[in-house]
């Protein structure tokens, strides 16, 4: 794969590779068909449970559809380095607040964990959409002010402040103030 393809590219030439269907995929991953064709088509700005739940129905690791992975050794990302993965949405409905997450670990092969810095583009209120996938998340605001929805709890988080949760509970992040906010995350998803 080249560092050119879109998650989507990389999610339909895996899938194709694999000779598995949209029906097998949706099925194995217990998304519908529309919405695995809408974020192969790039119409579809995911959250990250979806494509968690594609990695896992494919048999690879997150960051294979995120990044292309070259190296065994540590890799080094040196300040303005990192590079533009993927941009998800946390919002349902027209308006949405867009997070951009920039990968600190592209090169390496092999990796459990997902790092990133992460830039919170607000949006409009509208409803957040909880998702939920398996693994730990470590979050650290670097800049600004978020608000973590976590199960029936909501956190508000400001500089320098950090929350370490499970995965599995139903949660979102996003802009706190309306304002701009960016973060280190560090997603853990067991392969």
């Amino acid at each position: 794969m080249t560092s050119e393809k879109t998650v989507g590219e990389k999610i339909k030439q895996i899938r194709e590779m694999q000779k598995v269907g949209m029906e097998e995929l949706a099925e194995r991953s217990g998304l519908d068909i529309a919405a695995i064709q809408k974020i192969e088509q790039e119409q579809n700005v995911p959250s990250l449970a979806p494509l968690i739940k594609i990695a896992r129905a494919l048999g690879v690791r997150l960051g294979t559809l995120l990044d292309d992975n070259n190296s065994y050794g540590p890799v080094v990302v040196r300040s303005g380095e990192h590079t533009k993965g993927v941009r998800f949405t946390s919002q349902t409905g027209e308006t949405r607040e867009h997070l951009n997450f920039f990968s600190l670990a592209f090169d390496k092969a092999g990796r459990n964990m997902e790092p990133f810095i992460v830039e919170i583009e607000p949006g409009l209120k509208s409803e957040y959409m909880l998702s939920s996938h398996e693994g730990e998340e470590f979050i650290y605001v670097l800049e600004g002010e978020i608000e973590i929805n976590y199960g029936k709890e909501v956190y508000k988080l400001f500089q320098g402040d950090s929350i370490y949760l499970d995965s599995v509970v139903l949660h979102n992040v996003h802009a706190g103030n309306n304002q701009s906010a960016k973060i280190l995350a560090v997603v853990y998803a067991p392969y």
